[in-house]
């Protein structure tokens, strides 16, 4: 990354750009390229989700959030990858290393990586943390909504998958596969994501948009019907 782009990337985090653009400046990487479900756009949603629930969270260490949301996937695997489990660990494991590099004491490190690494719904590692709650809420809160329906999509598209099973959409004759049918990524996954939110905010979160995502799927299917 270039010196203007660390700095505009760090300005997000205010008031910790001074420390995420150190810590970025010591980064070989750069930032989810060509993954727009995984961007600079899903770092800002995330962030501003960390910073509302973390209102109403007393204590929790905004440092530690800050540098634990921009290095929470800086680690890119793809979906469909047999490796999609190991990303969180990778992350953490980048974020580790540049914060040792950084004189940080051990626990605060291992408190971020901690963060990073139990955020995953793949790696299904229970957060030990105040932060790490967070986070996970956060991240999963942008996979709902009005904006966690256009990523399926955009995901789906990335992998070459069909919006649904033309022949049973909703499978009431067939397995759920959200592997083959993007549609399909709604019951297996989706609709259960905010019944295992951590926090009191995130979970008043995930029920409206949880709602609004099944009201998109009854209008869909009547769409479908209706053809």
């Amino acid at each position: 990354m270039t010196a203007s782009e660390i700095e505009d990337l760090a300005r997000l985090f205010a008031p910790h750009e001074t420390l995420l653009a150190g810590l970025l400046a010591r980064w070989d990487g750069a930032m989810a390229e060509g993954d727009g479900s995984h961007d600079r756009s899903h770092l800002m949603r995330v962030w501003a989700l960390v910073c509302r629930i973390a209102a109403t969270e007393p204590g929790a260490d905004m440092e530690v959030l800050a540098v634990a949301t921009l290095f929470h996937d800086c680690v890119a695997v793809e979906k469909n990858s047999p490796q999609r489990a190991m990303a969180s660990r990778l992350s953490a494991d980048v974020a580790r290393g540049l914060l040792r590099q950084a004189g940080w004491r051990a626990e605060r490190s291992e408190a971020v990586a901690h963060a990073i690494d139990a955020h995953s719904f793949s790696a299904n590692i229970e957060p030990r943390s105040p932060e790490a709650a967070i986070l996970r809420d956060a991240d999963r809160l942008d996979a709902l909504g009005a904006l966690g329906i256009a990523r399926v999509f955009y995901v789906a598209g990335r992998l070459g998958l069909p919006l649904y099973d033309a022949n049973d959409p909703f499978s009431q004759r067939r397995p759920l596969d959200d592997r083959r049918f993007a549609l399909d990524h709604f019951e297996t996954k989706l609709f259960q994501l905010s019944s295992g939110l951590l926090t009191a905010a995130g979970r008043k979160i995930g029920r409206q948009r949880t709602d609004l995502m099944r009201e998109f799927v009854a209008d869909l299917g009547r769409e479908i019907a209706g053809a």
